[in-house]
């Protein structure tokens, strides 16, 4: 049994000091949990008025005060991390997600679904869809509008991910609603970070959750407040994929007959 959780709350655009001083707050709130999600591009805000500005706000994953601010948590309170992240490496952004523990640094993931005007910042991913092995379980995380994406759950349920981790800016008002259908089909807890408040033109609708594998919404929050929220999970029961003792949601698929999926 595990506590898992999620922080809701809304980065500061451009300004890396300030939300970090806005995350400080929230970490004194927390209590007794083994693994906190943090939203989409959390170490610079979501939507930047130029590519100029996109790229100031990003940083190198190992060379990164926020980088630094979460790895000092995670070793204070023995706490594993996913986060958001604006991530550069050379002259390119990636869109990323970083899994951090307390023992440092882990893995991260690269979004593979751009959304709207993303491309106009950010390369497609072009890691996969890695699942780490760790203390608490085996995680994988998606993000934000990949959640429209049935083959990437799956992918990585069938990688044996315990939990997936979706850090998220969502805009849609009904996306929230995809996610507990994901968990459900495959046998996996997730759990959605998504932010809150505006920029610009754009505003976000909160909703965060976190999800069992028989797609049960154990926590959640509203549209627009900022909180944390944490639920127990039993990582055992997700290593049973079995819905009948006859049926198996892995070994009944028809492989042979989806070669259409890929025309």
């Amino acid at each position: 049994m595990i506590n898992a959780s999620f922080l809701q709350f809304a980065p500061v655009l451009a300004d890396l000091d300030l939300t970090i001083s806005i995350i400080e707050n929230h970490f004194k709130k927390l209590k007794n949990s083994n693994l906190l999600v943090l939203p989409e591009l959390a170490n610079s805000g979501y939507n930047f008025i130029s590519k100029k500005m996109a790229v100031q706000s990003a940083e190198i994953v190992k060379k990164s005060k926020y980088f630094e601010f979460l790895i000092d948590f995670c070793k204070k309170q023995n706490i594993f991390i996913v986060s958001g992240f604006n991530e550069k490496e050379g002259s390119i952004l990636y869109n990323s997600s970083i899994l951090l523990g307390p023992k440092g640094y882990i893995g991260k993931y690269r979004k593979m679904h751009s959304f709207f005007n993303e491309s106009k910042f950010f390369q497609k991913g072009n890691l996969g869809f890695p699942v780490f092995k760790t203390e608490i379980g085996n995680i994988g995380m998606l993000i934000c509008y990949d959640w429209m994406f049935p083959e990437v759950w799956r992918i990585l349920a069938l990688k044996k991910a315990d939990i997936i981790c979706h850090p998220s800016n969502l805009v849609l008002p009904y996306a929230q609603q995809a996610v507990p259908v994901h968990a459900l089909i495959n046998k996996v807890f997730t759990i959605t970070a998504n932010r809150v408040g505006t920029e610009g033109n754009l505003s976000f609708t909160g909703k965060s959750l976190i999800c069992n594998p028989l797609g049960e919404v154990l926590a959640h929050a509203n549209e627009k407040d900022e909180t944390i929220c944490t639920a127990e999970i039993d990582i055992s029961i997700v290593r049973n994929k079995k819905i009948t003792p006859k049926n198996h949601i892995f070994k009944d698929r028809r492989i042979d007959e989806y070669g259409e999926l890929f025309k």
